[in-house]
């Protein structure tokens, strides 16, 4: 498997499994116990990485989410508790995950050597909201630094992937469109905000996902072919363990 094929292998997955934790029962219940809804934990959990920060921060780090949203959200959540102990809480739900999932999972140990190889050897330079998530504190335990580890994988690429689309002259609401057109109410936005969403919009999307991919590129590259395996089987059998 080659470091590209590898790419292409993993970074779906990790983007589809990283967020898993946001909207399980217990998650939801930590929040209830701070008096926050899911989105408001959301907001200031996974944005409290940031610190006590403006909300135009936050906004900019999450990048396609409305920023008036955000700051309804960000600035009200803030007064229940302070961002850096949100951001801990939250991180932990996801460690609570792996946990309560992973605990059968063969090659757990494996899977985390790789995973923590390819965030270390990440740059991030540039990439706001991952170098915030990779600052914290992980687990030992393997269960819980499995899924914290793919969490903060995921951040890279969503990272990596807003800079991009900045770089090939997009904006992120417009990417947003053109991605997740369905789930624009969920990001705060209507179709009254709808840009101009043509074919050089279009192609400068396919452009920013080639340069998302060679962004991230040599983070995955330091992994030989057995720990790309590793990597893949990992994430195989959470994407298992994690099915409804």
């Amino acid at each position: 498997m080659t470091p590209e094929e590898l790419v292409a292998a993993a970074c779906p997955k990790i983007r589809d499994l990283g967020f898993a934790y946001y909207f399980v029962p217990e998650t939801l219940a930590k929040g209830d116990a701070l008096g926050l809804d899911l989105f408001h934990f959301y907001v200031l959990g996974r944005g409290g990485v940031l610190g006590d920060v403006e909300s135009g921060v936050v906004a900019s780090a999450f990048g396609y989410f409305n920023p008036t949203v955000v700051a309804q959200m960000w600035d009200s959540a803030k007064q229940r508790m302070a961002p850096r102990d949100a951001a801990r809480l939250y991180f932990e739900c996801a460690a609570d995950l792996g946990r309560a999932r992973f605990s059968e999972i063969a090659g757990l140990a494996e899977f985390c050597a790789s995973a923590d190889a390819v965030n270390q050897a990440a740059d991030p330079v540039g990439l706001t909201l991952y170098a915030g998530f990779r600052a914290e504190p992980m687990v030992d335990d393997l269960p819980g630094r499995a899924m914290q580890l793919v969490s903060v994988l995921r951040e890279f690429r969503g990272s990596a992937h807003l800079l991009a689309v900045r770089a090939c002259g997009l904006d992120a609401k417009t990417a947003h469109f053109l991605q997740r057109p369905n789930d624009i109410g969920m990001f705060g936005w209507t179709e009254a905000d709808a840009p101009e969403l043509g074919q050089r919009q279009q192609d400068a999307l396919v452009k920013a996902e080639s340069l998302t991919d060679a962004l991230v590129l040599p983070a995955y590259a330091v992994l030989d072919e057995a720990g790309g395996l590793a990597l893949m089987a990992g994430l195989d059998q959470i994407e298992a363990a994690l099915a409804p």
